[in-house]
């Protein structure tokens, strides 16, 4: 599992394995692997690239060679652009060079005018967990302004195939950058058509989602953040496959006198095999 550790904006550094308390179910667990920032970090691009969306393709691409400076060698990236339906416009590359200037062509691929956010991210949650390869952390970051609706495919359907993917799902939303509100209770909706909540889905997996006014900026901060988290691993205990755990994780009381306003960011559960 991957662990985001901030006070304020600014990330925190230097902690170690026994700075942190894990818990499955409410029990303790034993770590039994630590890192941060050695291991080998697989990233998908996922670019909105509906109309509305151009002028923020165009601030990311200038600064992407910039922003991909963060990572490390060994790293991968794939970019997955979509609208109506997704399409992989490059596969994972550790030439980072070269994707940095595949971002720019990503909105030249046909894939429909209107938007489906769930069903884009569906798709790469899927293209990560056949592709990605058995080592190395996940993550996916989309670009967009999360202006769609979708039809039978709802937020938890998408959290547990990203689950299963063990990816971190983290967004940058433009425009407007609406969220949602919740139904009131008692008023009619229809089941089968969900508003797009990218935050909801980057917070229930451990991600993090920033509203941007510069899209340029916020991609190189978002891609630093995704490099920087910490790698946490411990034995899954027995448990009936197919349930959903709980787990927990914190400072020790040590670590959060050192870092009293610390916030951390991670998945919340898996689904036991």
């Amino acid at each position: 599992m991957d662990v985001q550790v901030t006070e304020g904006k600014n990330l925190v550094n230097g902690l170690s394995k026994d700075d942190f308390i894990v818990t499955d179910e409410n029990q303790p667990q034993s770590i039994v692997h630590f890192s941060h920032g050695e291991e080998r970090l697989n990233i998908i691009l996922l670019l909105d690239i509906s109309g509305s969306m151009q002028k923020y393709i165009d601030e990311i691409a200038q600064t992407a060679r910039e922003s991909l400076e963060h990572l490390r060698p060994g790293d991968r990236v794939a970019i997955m652009v979509f609208a109506r339906t997704s399409a992989v416009h490059q596969g994972f590359s550790d030439n980072l060079a070269e994707t940095a200037r595949q971002i720019a062509s990503a909105v030249k691929v046909d894939v429909g005018t209107s938007t489906l956010i769930n069903s884009a991210v569906m798709d790469a949650a899927r293209y990560m967990e056949a592709n990605a390869g058995s080592d190395g952390r996940r993550a996916i970051l989309i670009l967009t302004d999360n202006l769609s609706m979708s039809y039978q495919l709802t937020d938890g359907q998408v959290i547990r195939e990203l689950n299963k993917a063990d990816t971190v799902f983290n967004a940058i939303v433009t425009g407007r950058a609406i969220r949602p509100r919740p139904l009131d209770p008692g008023k009619p909706g229809n089941p089968d058509f969900t508003p797009a909540n990218v935050f909801h889905l980057s917070e229930e997996t451990g991600g993090e989602w920033v509203k941007a006014e510069q899209a340029g900026v916020s991609f190189n901060e978002m891609i630093g953040h995704i490099r920087s988290r910490y790698s946490l691993a411990y034995h899954e205990p027995p448990s009936e496959p197919g349930m959903f755990r709980h787990i927990g994780v914190a400072l020790t009381e040590t670590a959060r006198r050192r870092f009293p306003l610390a916030e951390l960011k991670a998945r919340n559960g898996y689904y036991a095999e």
